[in-house]
């Protein structure tokens, strides 16, 4: 799906209730996992050490830390939403849940899809959206990551 590109902040108001991507597929690759533990300090084994991931987890190879593909939700908007006019910046508000629904293998692609939820104004120049975001795993049974996303923007 190609990104949907608004004139202004005021065309969201049409989109709620509606899927307004379907990003593309990403690889997360063991080097990525390997970055995110190191920006984190988180090393658990089951992340990065292949060997002992592939003897001894259940899912018999690392998975990708459930935050990593949380972190992934603002490169998954900017593929799915431009506002060209009237936008001085936007902000992650935070997330009202958050779900880690299957686990993302070294090696695999995610992509996400993305429904605008709710619309509303924040005094005094901003704009409330809530998204929720279900990231899937190519090939996967179940979405890897659901989240209900809160962004504001402000004019």
């Amino acid at each position: 799906m190609p990104k949907r590109t608004l004139d202004s902040p005021e065309a969201l108001k049409y989109l709620v209730g509606q899927e307004i991507a379907v990003t593309d597929w990403f690889n997360i690759t063991q080097e990525r996992i390997r970055q995110f533990a190191d920006a984190t300090l988180d090393h658990q084994w089951i992340h990065v050490d292949v060997e002992r991931a592939q003897r001894e987890s259940p899912f018999k190879a690392p998975i990708a830390h459930g935050f990593l593909t949380l972190s992934l939700l603002p490169h998954f908007m900017h593929q799915a939403l431009e506002i060209k006019h009237g936008i001085r910046l936007g902000v992650n508000y935070g997330l009202n849940r958050v779900r880690f629904v299957s686990p993302v293998r070294a090696g695999s692609h995610i992509r996400a899809r993305i429904v605008l939820q709710s619309l509303k104004d924040v005094p005094p120049d901003g704009m409330e959206a809530l998204f929720n975001a279900t990231v899937e795993v190519e090939g996967g049974e179940k979405p890897c990551c659901v989240a209900e996303w809160v962004v504001r923007y402000y004019r």
